[in-house]
């Protein structure tokens, strides 16, 4: 091997390591990876056990809910965490589909989540830890309920739907992270922490559902055969979205076709 082959492999060898290390830290402060343990990301196993019932023989389509929603979260008015899609007509009148985070039982967004920001609470909330979401969006192709956003822009203007249709009781989220809805745990936790019963008392209980004209949304604990969604479900029939995926979602519907299938 003569001395100027040599000299070849030490500048080639040079010029990848330099290009690697820039790499490296052109991405770092992107990254912002954890020192601390990642999240369990074990089953559910708290004492509490949260899910909400659309009612669509109720809802109308008015969108309340999204608005409300919009408001309490202080979301940019480019993203919203629930979808309403209009279906096929029953008895002359329209059908409608509210689809938001499901918060499932074996959620593939925690699943593939490389960095622990996408965890389940103990209560079988699925939350987002934006401190260690790096985007990447693992989580956003892997729901199948189209149910996450990206965070593209940064949201520095005045949120249009506060007052009229809430106020912030969350932090903004910051540019480059994927947000969703977390059931508004921030007034599940302060009720609870008040002695008031999500789902009973306001102040305790998702925005979506106090802003529902119709009372279309109920929200309880499904430990407790006595809450409201606990009874909603035992007295009429329902389904689950996309629930032969065996994610186990904890929104639940009750169909608009119920009350005819009783009757017959």
């Amino acid at each position: 091997m003569n001395e100027k082959t040599v000299q070849r492999r030490e500048f080639l060898k040079l010029v990848i390591t330099s290009m690697a290390s820039f790499a490296a830290l052109r991405w770092l402060p992107r990254l912002r990876m954890p020192a601390a343990p990642l999240p369990k990301k074990d089953e559910p196993d708290g004492s509490h056990s949260w899910a909400m019932v659309i009612d669509q023989e109720r809802c109308n389509g008015c969108g309340y809910c999204i608005k409300a929603c919009q408001a309490s979260n202080d979301c940019s008015p480019d993203i919203t965490w629930s979808s309403l899609y209009q279906g096929d007509e029953v008895g002359g009148e329209p059908v409608y589909l509210p689809v938001a985070c499901m918060h499932c039982s074996h959620a593939p967004c925690v699943s593939v989540c490389p960095v622990g920001a996408s965890y389940y609470r103990a209560d079988g909330i699925v939350m987002m830890d934006y401190d260690r979401c790096i985007g990447c969006r693992y989580c956003q192709i892997a729901c199948p309920y189209d149910a996450r956003s990206f965070n593209w822009d940064s949201f520095n203007e005045e949120n249009p739907l506060v007052p009229e249709w809430g106020e912030p009781d969350v932090e903004r989220r910051p540019r480059g992270v994927v947000e969703k809805c977390t059931f508004c745990s921030q007034k599940i936790d302060r009720g609870l922490a008040r002695g008031l019963v999500p789902g009973v008392d306001q102040q305790a209980t998702p925005a979506c559902v106090q802003a529902c004209p119709q009372q279309a949304r109920i929200f309880g604990d499904l430990n407790d055969p006595d809450s409201l969604v606990s009874r909603a479900l035992a007295e009429n029939p329902s389904y689950r979205l996309l629930e032969n995926l065996g994610t186990g979602p904890r929104i639940y519907y009750l169909p608009v076709d119920r009350l005819n299938e009783e009757q017959s």
